[in-house]
């Protein structure tokens, strides 16, 4: 669990936020978030408040239950960090990998903003099957 009261880097909020991730612990990732928290995926669909996002993550991670994300390098400047890696996980027995790229805003010690770059096209693949 992140410790909240201490002063945080927008590089060591974004550090926190991925460890949150790759551990599955929402109540962490929400206490990163700020409360007007914004999600943006690849395709540019938007979830609003750090409420809605923690029902999104219980989802995703029930879909997925073995999602991580490896970040190999980011830079941060005045608040904003980019990261790129890669992404992968399983659904439904269907193991996937791709690169990703990630940007987080991050005001007052919290992810303001966070957004996903990234070609989903095996995770669509898995779900299409899920469908038949």
């Amino acid at each position: 669990m992140v410790d909240e009261t201490v002063a945080r880097t927008s590089r060591e909020v974004f550090t926190h936020f991925i460890e949150a991730i790759n551990a599955h612990d929402i109540d962490a990732m929400v206490a990163l978030m700020a409360s007007d928290h914004v999600f943006i995926d690849s395709l540019g669909h938007r979830v609003e408040g750090a409420a809605a996002m923690q029902a999104g993550w219980r989802g995703y991670f029930g879909m997925c239950p073995d999602y991580r994300i490896t970040v190999r390098t980011a830079i941060d400047e005045t608040g904003t960090v980019l990261a790129v890696g890669d992404a992968g996980g399983t659904i439904d027995g269907t193991a996937w990998r791709i690169p990703g790229a990630w940007e987080a805003t991050v005001h007052d010690g919290a992810i303001a903003e966070w957004r996903v770059f990234a070609d989903n096209k095996p995770v669509y693949d898995a779900l299409a099957r899920r469908k038949s």
